[in-house]
């Protein structure tokens, strides 16, 4: 692949460019600033609320529409015009919460639904605190989540710490339900997510390279650390995995970077890029 075709490339925050720290590091600043004075311009694609996903959005620099919410929210920052917003169908997610709301799983997990970019919750649990504190969101504690049903949900997240619980959680709701009809993913282990079925980073990507940069996949350069990124990895001419990223992500991605921690995303740039 000729590496000097790269025109647009897209970078997840959590786990990619953003770790524990929850901040941008230098080396990873400095190697995007670099691409970008060569031409190659930079979008953000993240699970994240839109405005949870702005400062990193800003930090890098970006032009680009920001690509929220896994796809299902897409907005241009400097005009505010939002671009795509798709919900999740109103009966899929009363039958979701439904679902989690059975007295085995209930106290179990802690449900987000995120409306207009504000996020509605439950009940402030200790999975719930640690997320606000991450996002610098401050949620709305509605109590009984029934009382949304009537809003346009743009997301559904359900956390729990127990790992073992969200795969069976993805496991049995991947059963239930075809990819058309829900987008059901992790973006970290211990988040469950569903979107509207024709949200997913791939898609996004894609509209973002082809309707509004008239680019090729082979102009696009990805990389993510989880399943979210599954899609966009795929998608791009050049996917690039995350050493933090798991066993199943990383078989699909064309070259694996160095974890976060170790500015991973800044390695990927210098060997493709730079």
């Amino acid at each position: 692949m000729q590496h000097s075709e790269i025109r647009l490339l897209v970078l997840d925050i959590d786990g990619t460019i953003a770790g524990k720290s929850n901040h941008i590091r230098e080396p990873v600043l400095e190697t995007i600033a670099a691409a970008q004075k060569r031409g190659v311009q930079v979008a953000i694609a993240t699970g994240r609320m839109y405005r949870s996903a702005l400062r990193f959005h800003q930090a890098v620099g970006s032009t680009l529409p920001l690509i929220a919410y896994q796809g299902a929210w897409i907005q241009d920052p400097m005009t505010q015009q939002i671009l795509r917003r798709w919900s999740v169908p109103r009966a899929q997610l009363s039958e979701l919460l439904d679902y989690f709301e059975q007295p085995k799983l209930r106290e179990l997990l802690s449900i987000h639904f995120y409306i207009d970019d504000d996020l509605y919750v439950r009940a402030m649990t200790p999975e719930t605190i640690t997320y606000v504190e991450r996002s610098g969101i401050t949620p709305i504690v509605v109590g009984d989540l029934r009382s949304t049903l009537q809003m346009e949900t743009t997301k559904v997240l359900a956390l729990s710490d127990d790992i073992a619980l969200i795969d069976s959680l993805l496991g049995s709701l991947q059963k239930q339900y075809t990819p058309a009809e829900l987008y059901l993913t992790k973006s970290v282990a211990t988040f469950f997510e569903a979107t509207n079925p024709a949200a997913n980073k791939g898609a996004a990507v894609k509209y973002l390279a082809e309707e509004l940069l008239n680019l090729k996949p082979e102009n696009v350069m990805a990389i993510g650390d989880n399943f979210n990124d599954l899609e966009m990895i795929q998608y791009a001419g050049i996917g690039i995995a995350m050493g933090n990223a798991p066993e199943a992500v990383q078989q699909i991605a064309q070259w694996v970077a160095p974890p976060v921690e170790v500015d991973g995303a800044a390695i990927a740039l210098e060997k493709f890029l730079l």
